[in-house]
């Protein structure tokens, strides 16, 4: 009896020390929660989503390309049989994709990767590939910015709404990443009011992206 006590001591401990190894800390404003965890920003979560990111293109291989955002991230895209290839209104193939070029990715995010259903080549000058005083780059061990611009959705928690794939999801990504340039889109989330809410990582802010209807973007948080 005296051993089992101690090794459940000892369990307990090694237990408590692996928790509080791991805890993040978290701050809060009304209707809100926000952890300043790290890259991926708060809310950020492992189940793979329809999101997207754009970038210039750092390094290819037969696999897929490396992306820089305008915000510093590093995007690693995979490539699929069924990933599509476009520049303007033409198809092409993953072989006429250069280092340099400013490309568009539709896709499955996880984290940093994105598995591709669409890469796409796009005009110099686009704003998705400039860098933006209105985005807060990653820095790690800096705190997570909570300020409010725009609208937010009246009522609106994290959590609420429901994950959304499809050309809506590409729409809202597309409208977020031309606003708020740099960050990856690891979910987009389809609100009561019909609004979209898209959630950004590899950024200090913003986090989330509110998107009207018709794809305009109208608050971020």
């Amino acid at each position: 009896m005296v051993a089992a006590s101690a090794l459940v001591v000892v369990i307990g401990l090694s237990v408590g020390l692996v928790v509080s190894g791991t805890s993040a800390p978290t701050t809060s404003v009304p209707g809100r929660n926000t952890s300043a965890s790290g890259a991926l920003g708060p809310n950020a979560r492992s189940a793979p989503s329809a999101g997207g990111a754009a970038g210039a293109i750092t390094e290819i291989s037969k696999s897929g390309v490396t992306l820089k955002t305008s915000a510093g991230q590093t995007v690693t895209v995979t490539y699929s049989n069924a990933t599509k290839y476009d520049e303007g209104t033409k198809s092409i193939t993953s072989s006429s994709l250069t280092v340099g070029e400013d490309v568009l990715v539709y896709g499955t995010a996880s984290s940093t990767t994105i598995g591709a259903s669409q890469v796409i080549v796009e005009s110099p000058g686009s704003s998705m590939f400039v860098k933006s005083s209105a985005v807060i780059s990653f820095t790690r061990g800096a705190p997570t910015d909570l300020k409010e611009v725009g609208e937010i959705p009246s009522g609106w928690t994290q959590g609420s709404g429901t994950i959304i794939a499809g050309t809506s999801a590409d729409e809202a990504t597309e409208a977020a990443l031309e606003k708020y340039p740099g960050g990856i889109v690891d979910r987009v989330v389809r609100l009561s009011n019909g609004q979209y809410n898209v959630h950004y990582i590899g950024v200090n802010w913003p986090h989330h992206i509110f998107v009207s209807k018709d794809f305009k973007v109208v608050g971020a948080e």
